[in-house]
């Protein structure tokens, strides 16, 4: 018989327990990763206070999207090699055969949204089992902890692939949180004259210019007059953000939109968008091109999320990290889950 494992289960909005049971067993073509670490972010919140879309979550469920952890066991079919390894995975769990998924676009498969730790089991848990196809596999030398967080890293890796950073540019990243600062770091690494990071709290422009923001301003002291930024990677997904980025954009200009907004925000004005001739992109997710960039980043040193982790609590606090991660606290960071 397998030794007891645990698991966070939400069974519905606002209600939790820890359950213990028995290991979860690999089947034909998946994995069983021991997690290492499992961030929360936002989405995460809204799980668990019930504002999540409805289309875009399953109740009851283990929570858990961005997470690390070691391969321990694997069903068949699934390269034995794989096991001892450090991993993390990609969330979605695209259905590989509809012409979106063809066409490398896996974040808008069309045979209906599941995702780890929304619609699946996730990482809030000593164990999870995946389709191992899912798996990207760690350097030996990185970080597990700081691993956790290549979820949110490959968000902003689509972001960065889908912008087209050139060196020499001048660009410009809309909010400092944890989307923002990977993707002032992932940015730098691509020698721009100019990289500026902007959000209103102290905290995050502080980590930003030690992460490669040549500038790092809050939204009061910007000069929209002046800006004319080649590349504008927003991520902040606040009520005026996306607006705010196009006005940042020099004519002719790129954004990149990764934020993702409550109802009611302030929307694009047409008539910048067209005079100006901007191009305006937006990411939901990544695809498995951008996780492999990010996986890359990282195991090369270029990505280091560990100064972004304010938080890390065992699992059975589950709590008090949500009312962390809810509190508002300009002191809170990345707040990491530790089975």
């Amino acid at each position: 018989m397998s030794r007891p494992a645990r698991r966070l289960v939400v069974e519905r909005p606002g209600e939790f327990r820890l359950v213990t049971g028995e290991r979860p067993e690999p089947g034909p073509g998946e994995a069983r990763v021991a997690v290492h670490a499992a961030g929360i972010c936002a989405s995460d919140r809204e799980l668990f206070d019930g504002t999540r879309p409805a289309d875009y979550v399953r109740y009851p469920v283990v929570p858990g999207h961005e997470w690390s952890g070691t391969v321990e066991a694997v069903g068949a079919g699934v390269d034995p090699a794989l096991l001892g390894r450090g991993t993390v995975a990609e969330g979605f769990r695209a259905c590989q055969r509809c012409d979106r998924c063809r066409a490398g676009e896996q974040t808008l498969c069309t045979a209906g949204y599941a995702e780890t730790g929304f619609t699946e089991p996730g990482a809030f848990a000593d164990h999870l089992v995946v389709p191992a196809r899912l798996l990207h596999p760690l350097a030996p030398e990185v970080d597990l902890t700081s691993a956790a967080l290549l979820e949110p890293a490959a968000v902003v890796a689509a972001a960065v692939l889908r912008g087209a950073p050139r060196a020499a540019e001048r660009i410009a990243v809309l909010g400092c949180g944890t989307l923002g600062l990977l993707a002032v770091q992932l940015l730098s690494a691509f020698s721009p004259v100019e990289l500026l990071a902007v959000d209103p709290r102290s905290r995050p422009l502080t980590l930003a210019a030690g992460m490669g923001a040549t500038a790092a301003v809050t939204p009061g002291q910007l000069d929209y007059e002046a800006a004319g930024f080649d590349l504008v990677v927003e991520t902040a997904g606040a009520p005026g953000t996306a607006a705010d980025a196009c006005r940042l954009a020099r004519r002719g200009g790129r954004v990149v939109l990764t934020g993702v907004p409550e109802p009611g925000a302030r929307g694009l004005d047409p008539v910048l968008l067209v005079v100006n001739q901007l191009t305006v992109a937006n990411v939901f997710g990544a695809p498995p091109a951008a996780w492999s960039y990010a996986v890359h980043a990282f195991n090369h040193g270029l990505l280091r999320p560990e100064k972004l982790i304010s938080h890390q609590l065992p699992l059975e606090s589950f709590g008090e990290a949500m009312r962390l991660v809810g509190s508002g606290d300009p002191g809170v960071g990345k707040v990491l889950l530790r089975p």
